[in-house]
């Protein structure tokens, strides 16, 4: 193996990383007992909430930021390298059958396009250029969002993804696991989860992979009730494609009307299996294409819907 400047820099850059600490306490993990093991583990674990917990108020600022583009019509992007671009790919991908949005409006860009979620991409993480080509095949409006999603906070793919989008106009979140990140610098809303060195030297798939998980599932949920997809707790912009969906449609439409079986298979085969439609129908007294007329009018919110049509908010 040659050894180049470049390369002596890129060590010396990743041994200054939390998240590529090694922890000599651990240099005889292998000859453990697997339970021990996975008592170390589940410990390591127990810390990830209270790390995201630390950067609440950050988390909260960009969701309310993201929310406020959505609802004018934009885009929430993720772009990642690796596991990071593997969870951001995740998290899009389960917004519509939750959230019954567009598969347009969340979108999960992983360095090395879709091959690269099952099969390492060999250099596709270090080029700035790529998450440019990337980004700018979706045309980036400043209603837009685009969120970087790295564990070291140093990958050229997702800060050059947010130095793009940022150039642009648009909305910028960088997601990191170490302080002091390249990536929470070049974004108007720097979220750094640090998480400490890794029971495995260097696997960032574990505490930061889970950190990185909560943090999307955070940026996501709580953008779309914001947005109004949900009524209290429950899902009512579910897209209801399968048999499990289905039944879960009409367990939700039960429980925000707390009307019987037949009633609400009557409001649901009404409004074409829309939960929220249905519910709207059920508790304001009113038929389908009302229903739809007044969610068109108040923006797709159950409760504004309600309040409209005399019913209970």
């Amino acid at each position: 193996m040659t050894h180049t400047p470049e390369s002596s820099a890129l060590r010396a850059e990743l041994a200054a990383l939390t998240t590529e600490a090694f922890r000599p306490e651990l240099a005889d993990i292998d000859r453990l007992p697997t339970l021990d093991i996975a008592r170390l583990m589940n410990g390591e674990d127990a810390t990830v909430a209270g790390a995201v917990a630390e950067r609440l108020p950050e988390i909260a600022a960009a969701i309310d930021a993201v929310a406020d583009r959505m609802a004018r019509g934009g885009r929430l992007v993720y772009a990642g390298a690796g596991t990071a671009g593997r969870l951001g790919v995740l998290d899009a991908s389960e917004c519509p059958p939750t959230f019954n949005t567009d598969p347009t409006r969340v979108v999960g860009l992983i360095a090395g396009g879709p091959d690269a979620m099952v099969t390492s991409v060999e250099g596709a993480e270090d080029s700035r250029d790529l998450a440019a080509s990337d980004l700018a095949a979706l045309a980036l409006t400043a209603d837009d969002t685009v969120v970087g999603v790295s564990a070291s906070g140093r990958t050229p793919y997702a800060v050059g993804a947010v130095a793009y989008a940022r150039a642009r106009g648009a909305l910028t979140v960088g997601l990191a696991c170490n302080p002091g990140s390249a990536l929470a610098a070049a974004a108007e809303h720097g979220i750094e989860v640090v998480v400490g060195p890794e029971l495995l030297t260097g696997s960032t798939r574990l505490k930061a992979g889970t950190a990185q998980k909560l943090v999307l599932n955070m940026l996501s949920t709580i953008t779309m009730i914001r947005l109004g997809k949900t009524y209290g707790n429950l899902m009512v912009d579910l897209r209801a494609s399968n048999d499990k969906l289905r039944a879960r449609s009409h367990r939700i439409v039960a429980l925000a009307t707390g009307a019987e079986d037949d009633a609400v298979a009557r409001a649901l085969a009404a409004t074409d299996g829309e939960v929220k439609h249905a519910i709207l129908v059920l508790l304001a007294d009113v038929d389908g294409p009302t229903a739809a007329r007044l969610l068109k009018e108040t923006g797709g919110h159950l409760r504004a819907a309600l309040a409209e049509a005399g019913g209970p908010a």
